[in-house]
C-alpha cells in the first residue's frame, strides 16, 4: 500500500487557488478542483491501497455548501487514520483581490449583489478560523503567475525539504507598505536608529556593508539578535515536536530598505546555526 499525501488548497477567492492547483498538477500531484469538503474522506477512502497516484491536491472553497464545518470534520477524519495532510491557505490584500476581480470582471461568490469589497469582507470573516489553523499561508498580493509557480516549486517541487523538516522563511518589509499577510512571527525593529537620516547611507540599502555596520554597531541591535537566537532555540524544537512544517518570520522597519534587511539577514544566520536553512526575501528593499 502506498502512503497517501493529501494537500488541501483553499483560501480567498481571487488569491490564485486554480493557478496553484495547475502548478502542483505539473509537479505530479493528482488534482481535484472544487471538491465539496464532505466528499474528501470518500475520495481518500477510494484512493487508499492503490499504488498510483499517492499525492493528491484537493481544491475547496466557499462555493461548497457548509464549507468550514464540513472541512473541519473531513480533516479530522483524515488525520485520525494517520494520512499525511496539510492545508495551504492562499491569501491576498483586499486591494489586490478587488483589482483582480475588476480585471477579470468576475462576480465574487459572496458578493450577493452589493459589490466585490463586501463579498471579500464576508469571505474573510467566514475563513478567519480556517486561516489561523492552516499549515501554510501564502500571500499572493505581489505575485504573478510566474512568481507563484516559483514559490510553489520551492515548497513542493523536486529538491524541496521533506515534510519532517521545518521549512522556514524570513521576509523583511516596510510598515508603510503594509504588513505581509502570511507571517507567523512578526518582529519590529523600528526601535533602532534609522540609517535614512544619515546622508551618506540614505540612498544605500541593508545589503551595503556600511549600512550593515551602522545597524549592527548599535548595542540594541546585537542584544536584539541575541534575544531572538535564544527565543528561536526554544521555539524551533517546539514547533517541530508539534508537527509544524512551515514557519514564516517577518522583520519590519519603516521603509523596508535598511534596518529590517540587516536584521533579517542576521536572523537567517541565526537559523542556519540552529540547523535550519531559511528562504530569505527582502520584499521592499528596492522601493523608493
Amino acid at each position: 500500500m502506498t502512503a497517501l499525501d493529501v494537500t488541501i488548497i483553499t483560501g480567498m477567492s481571487g488569491a490564485g487557488r486554480s493557478s496553484a492547483a495547475d502548478v502542483l498538477e505539473d509537479l505530479g500531484y493528482f488534482v481535484i478542483d472544487n471538491l465539496p469538503p464532505a466528499l474528501i474522506p470518500k475520495v481518500v477512502e477510494l484512493a487508499r491501497g492503490r499504488d498510483e497516484p499517492s499525492r493528491f491536491v484537493l481544491v475547496v472553497d466557499v462555493r461548497s455548501g457548509a464549507f468550514v464545518e464540513d472541512l473541519d470534520v473531513a480533516l479530522g477524519e483524515l488525520r485520525a487514520v494517520g494520512i499525511a495532510t496539510r492545508v495551504v491557505f492562499l491569501d491576498a490584500s483586499d486591494d489586490a483581490l478587488v483589482r483582480r476581480f475588476e480585471e477579470t470582471r468576475r462576480r465574487h461568490p459572496l458578493a450577493a449583489g452589493d459589490g466585490v469589497p463586501e463579498g471579500i469582507a464576508r469571505e474573510r470573516r467566514l475563513l478567519e478560523g480556517l486561516r489561523g489553523q492552516a499549515d501554510l499561508v501564502v500571500d499572493t498580493s505581489g505575485l504573478n503567475v510566474h512568481t507563484l509557480r516559483s514559490r510553489l516549486h520551492e515548497l513542493f517541487g523536486e529538491g524541496a525539504p521533506t515534510q519532517n523538516v521545518l521549512q522556514t522563511s524570513v521576509v523583511s518589509f516596510g510598515y508603510k507598505h503594509g504588513i505581509p499577510v502570511d507571517v507567523d512571527l512578526l518582529f519590529d525593529c523600528r526601535f533602532l536608529p534609522n540609517p535614512h537620516w544619515i546622508d551618506d547611507l540614505r540612498a544605500r540599502t541593508g545589503h551595503d556593508p556600511a549600512v550593515r555596520e551602522y545597524v549592527m554597531g548599535q548595542p540594541e541591535a546585537t542584544a536584539f539578535v541575541a534575544e531572538l537566537e535564544r527565543l528561536l532555540a526554544l521555539l524551533l524544537p517546539a514547533y517541530q515536536k508539534e508537527g509544524r512544517v512551515y514557519l514564516s518570520i517577518g522583520v519590519g522597519c519603516t521603509g523596508g530598505r535598511h534596518r529590517s534587511v540587516v536584521i533579517a539577514d542576521a536572523l537567517a544566520e541565526v537559523l542556519r546555526r540552529q540547523g535550519v536553512e531559511p528562504r530569505v526575501l527582502h520584499r521592499d528593499v528596492d522601493r523608493a
